[in-house]
């Protein structure tokens, strides 16, 4: 029968059609009933009955006698029967009946089972129907509740506003009145000010006042009082923290409280001891660190080269100091290093710059200062490669250096690039500035297994290449990189900077001569640029600028120098103007294509606080438009020949909070412009005249009168000016700190002696003005000063001057 199962199609309809297994049922079931004699007679007949009979009629008895057929009943007639045996004809059986009582049940079950189910569905849609009605009539009920409270709270607040704009008129009336007073309480203060100036002035003119009259001692100034001393302690130590090792001295020779103030010992947590290297000694380091050793955490020694051994034995003795900066210290050597070293194992910062250590130095440090992060041994020159690996792998080994500057230190190899590397992979900053000896390899070397550099500067670094830079642009940490010197970089160094260094936001390349406008088209992509220096880029012009400036930064930017890109003009400032809204500095120095019309464009930029234009063609008009800049804080016009007294006029009438101001090598101002400065700017704290031959004592006479807060004069070159000047300087400017006067052959030997007791720094000498100057030693113009960027003399001048202005960034 299994085999009928699989048997095929047609074969199966066919014995289904004729039959088939009820016949051989049938015929079976005869022969072995019947058991004829003779069996295929039997057959014989049956069939040819069941051909005239047809298939209708067919069972499995058909071919059973009457009288052998079993007698059978279908199920038992009663319970009892069912008890006590069913009869022999009896066709169920109990296993029979249970399996039929269980099917009936398991019928019934199901039955039932599938009503429950309908009816159990039936309930669930009437509580999820009841459920929504709910849920509607809740969402009803809220939205009537919320309309109710709402009409209620609109109510209230239209009544508050009614209340509060009758309460602001009320304010704005008082505050309008208040304001009133003040403007013109200040206004009569400024106008009876003024007005006192110009009769001073004018009294001056006239020669009415002594040499020794002050402006300041009218009978109605009245001596200040000590209101210092009645401020919270947390605002008197906040003013305090301010003033140097000197002025702190000199304050406690004030009073008692002042006293008491100054031997707070939060104020000598830091000592620096730079400001007055040149009259301390050994003695008075030993006093001051002995009674502040407990806090002193921060100590700076740079410059004194007269401590000796019993000065470091007392720095030693600080236990908790953390940063300590001993540069320039000529009596510093390794066994005073060592003393350092063994007493003072909390150090995080030291500077070792410009001494005399050896490798043995670099050994202690690797041996007793493992937590030391920050190390400088910048022109160190008597270590070897040995030392920078006693400094990595010696000992315990520096392994937390995150600070490295190794500027000036040109004995060091490959291999010592390579210990570097190897003990000190955690380097972030690295500073290898005026190392002419350092080569792709060195470089390759360090930067292969330092992978975390976050900053790196280069200056001075003539021989690498590219291959270099691409190595260091391949760190996506870098922010800060400084190049300077480098004519082999070229614009393919900074396409690759453009794509890894997403995070740079210091780019300082000053004179690299192969960078072109490629190279800032390039960094337009990066995001967060807010300091650019190409001082010197000459190839960089007005399309480069505008890619930079209208790339991703050029909103962010702060500070941007451009000296002496002779390829930039009036467009690169309109640029500018229109897209870099939080620029601070600018440096225009020697931009011979700049002009009045785009300087003027520089007036509405509300950010720009400094701003240097020497060298421009510049003129009393554009120096007018530049004073409607009410923020500006710094301008440098130096060597500016369009530039008179009257724009100097107009700039100072309209920037009266201006405090730095260079106008050296300006021809053609005279004493009138000091005189405006003066009456409009009296917060002027830093003032450069230098090489303006017009300039006599009575300028001085006015500036020092008024301006009480300056803190660098610079008058080298002014050969009218004589011992009456710097009279005036040291009786009024009590706040000088330094003072140049170089090429003054009106002032004496004597006089100046007599200024360096009161000021920190002071440069003098009586020579006459060199050629580059424009001017004679008795102040006429020589017929060279019209182009005097064409003298040899100024160009290193000039040089000089970027120079000092590079450091700014």
């Amino acid at each position: 029968m299994s085999s009928l199962r699989q048997a095929e199609a047609p074969l199966r309809h066919y014995i289904q059609q004729h039959a088939l297994p009820e016949i051989y049922e049938a015929l079976l079931c005869g022969l072995v009933v019947m058991r004829p004699e003779d069996p295929l007679t039997f057959l014989e007949e049956k069939i040819k009955e069941i051909i005239a009979n047809g298939l209708g009629s067919i069972s499995w008895d058909a071919f059973v006698d009457e009288s052998q057929r079993p007698k059978l009943k279908m199920v038992t007639e009663s319970y009892l029967e069912y008890l006590f045996g069913p009869d022999e004809g009896q066709l169920l059986s109990p296993e029979l009946f249970d399996k039929a009582y269980t099917f009936y049940s398991n019928n019934l079950q199901k039955m039932c089972f599938e009503a429950w189910l309908r009816y159990r569905s039936l309930r669930k849609s009437c509580r999820a129907e009841y459920q929504r009605k709910m849920h509607r009539a809740e969402r009803h009920f809220c939205s009537r509740k919320l309309k109710t409270i709402l009409c209620s709270w609109n109510a209230w607040v239209h009544f508050r506003k009614r209340q509060h704009a009758l309460a602001a008129m009320k304010i704005q009336k008082a505050f309008n009145e208040a304001l009133l007073k003040r403007i013109l309480k200040a206004w009569h203060v400024d106008a009876q000010d003024s007005k006192k100036t110009r009769e001073y002035f004018e009294r001056l003119e006239r020669g009415e006042l002594e040499d020794g009259t002050d402006l300041s001692s009218s009978p109605n100034s009245q001596e200040g009082q000590d209101e210092v001393s009645l401020l919270p302690q947390k605002a008197v130590l906040r003013i305090f923290s301010f003033v140097d090792l000197i002025d702190l001295a000199r304050c406690a020779q004030v009073c008692r409280s002042w006293k008491m103030i100054t031997q707070t010992s939060s104020l000598w947590s830091s000592i620096d001891f730079t400001a007055a290297r040149h009259k301390i000694n050994d003695k008075i380091v030993v006093n001051l660190l002995q009674k502040c050793r407990p806090y002193v955490v921060r100590l700076n020694l740079r410059g004194c080269s007269v401590l000796r051994w019993s000065s470091f034995k007392s720095i030693s003795e600080c236990k908790n100091v953390q940063d300590l900066n001993v540069s320039e210290c000529q009596g510093l050597n390794d066994e005073s290093m060592r003393i350092i070293s063994e007493g003072c194992p909390a150090l995080l910062y030291l500077n070792l710059s410009y001494t005399d250590i050896t490798n043995g130095t670099l050994r202690m440090l690797s041996r007793c200062l493992p937590n030391l992060q920050y190390l400088s041994l910048a022109h160190c020159r008597k270590f070897t490669d040995k030392g920078l690996q006693y400094l990595a792998t010696g000992g315990k080994g520096c392994r937390k250096l995150i600070y490295l500057d190794l500027s000036g230190c040109t004995q060091i190899s490959v291999d010592g690039f390579r210990c570097v590397a190897s003990g000190c992979c955690n380097l972030q900053h690295l500073k290898i500035d005026d190392m002419v000896t350092l080569t792709d390899s060195c470089l390759l070397a360090l930067i292969e297994k330092c992978q975390h550099i976050v900053s790196i500067s280069l200056l001075g670094s003539p021989h690498l290449s590219d291959a270099a830079f691409k190595a260091i642009f391949q760190s996506r940490k870098l922010s800060k990189i400084r190049i300077e010197g480098n004519s082999r970089i070229t614009d393919a160094s900074f396409k690759l900077l453009s794509k890894h260094c997403s995070n740079l936001s210091h780019m300082y390349m000053a004179d690299c001569q192969k960078i072109t406008d490629n190279s800032l088209k390039a960094m337009s992509s990066l995001k967060n640029i807010f300091v650019l220096n190409v001082a010197d880029c000459v190839r960089i012009s007005d399309p480069g600028i505008r890619n930079f400036v209208e790339g991703s930064s050029g909103g962010k930017i702060r500070e941007l120098n451009l000296t002496n890109c002779i390829r930039v003009s009036d467009i690169s400032l309109l640029r500018i103007s229109q897209r870099c809204h939080s620029l601070t500095y600018l440096s225009l120095r020697y931009c011979e294509n700049v002009t009045d019309s785009g300087i003027e464009l520089l007036g509405n930029m509300d950010s720009l606080i400094s701003i240097d234009l020497s060298g421009t063609s510049i003129s009393d008009q554009g120096l007018a438009a530049l004073g409607a800049n009410s923020t500006l804080k710094e301008l440098i016009v130096s060597e500016c020949l369009g530039i008179t007294d009257i724009g100097i006029q107009k700039f100072c009438q309209q920037a009266k909070d201006v405090e730095r101001l260079d106008i050296s090598h300006c021809l053609h101002i005279t004493n009138q412009t000091l005189k405006s400065l003066a009456f409009c700017c009296h917060f002027i704290t830093s003032l450069n005249i230098a090489g303006c031959p017009k300039m006599t004592d009575i300028s001085i006479q006015y500036l020092t009168s008024v301006c009480r807060y300056l803190h660098v004069l610079d008058i080298s070159g002014c050969v009218h000016l004589s011992d009456r000047a710097l009279k005036y300087v040291r009786k009024s400017c009590k706040q000088l700190r330094i003072l140049k006067m170089l090429y003054c052959r009106s002032i004496t030997k004597s006089a100046v002696q007599k200024l360096e007791a009161k000021v920190q720094k002071t440069e003098y000498s009586s020579e006459d003005p060199p050629v580059w100057f424009g001017y004679d030693r008795q102040g006429n113009l020589l017929n060279c000063s019209i182009k005097p960027e064409n003298e040899t003399g100024n160009d290193n001048h000039n040089m000089i001057l970027l120079n000092e202005n590079n450091e700014r960034l």
